[in-house]
């Protein structure tokens, strides 16, 4: 979702507050530690894959590149310690994901959805009673006591009402969603109420 979050607390009286930092892309190029960073790839003017985790920087020659996966062999590899091939990638067209500034959510305009093609787009979150179909998506959840955000985290369902009448949805970790890719064994999942859930 490359466009701004499409409601704000006066749409959402029981909302919380602020919403989840958004997603900055920044350059890899800037330094830093890759590690097992969440990136972007793409060419300017072309387009962008999400999805990826790095490895640290490698120097071949006169070229630095970076070593990325999808982020279901990254996982897989440091859950199972296992080795996956990590293709290398120009430093120059690898950007990383960065968190910027929380604020209040501010209600969606169709400009905000234009982009420039000179670098992926910046990702700002969603609530999710707004964010369309949520199974399999990234999501924040904000704790309702002191507003910290819990990350790397998927949507298993969508918004539906739990036995005991609350509106929410189930989300598990990100390593339980890859899990469950690669060994089939459904995840662990908890409910969270919708009003205390972003798609990022």
């Amino acid at each position: 979702m490359t466009s701004g979050p499409s409601s704000s607390s006066s749409s959402h009286p029981n909302w919380t507050s602020e919403a989840p930092r958004p997603v900055v892309p920044t350059p890899a190029t800037m330094g830093g530690n890759l590690r097992g960073r969440r990136v972007i790839i793409g060419l300017p003017g072309h387009g962008w894959r999400t999805d990826l985790r790095a490895d640290e920087k490698v120097i071949q020659g006169s070229r630095t590149y970076v070593p990325v996966i999808p982020e279901s062999e990254w996982y897989r590899a440091e859950a199972e310690q296992v080795e996956v091939f990590a293709p290398l990638v120009p430093v120059e067209r690898v950007w990383v994901e960065e968190y910027g500034m929380a604020g209040p959510a501010l209600p969606d305009a169709s400009a905000s959805r234009l982009v420039s093609l000179d670098e992926p787009p910046r990702r700002s979150p969603v609530a999710a009673l707004d964010a369309g179909q949520l199974t399999g998506r990234r999501v924040v959840e904000i704790a309702v006591d002191d507003g910290t955000e819990r990350r790397d985290l998927r949507a298993v369902t969508e918004i539906h009402t739990s036995e005991d009448g609350h509106v929410c949805a189930r989300v598990c970790t990100e390593l339980d969603w890859y899990r469950w890719q690669w060994t089939g064994r459904s995840p662990r999942t908890a409910e969270v109420p919708v009003n205390r859930l972003w798609a990022e």
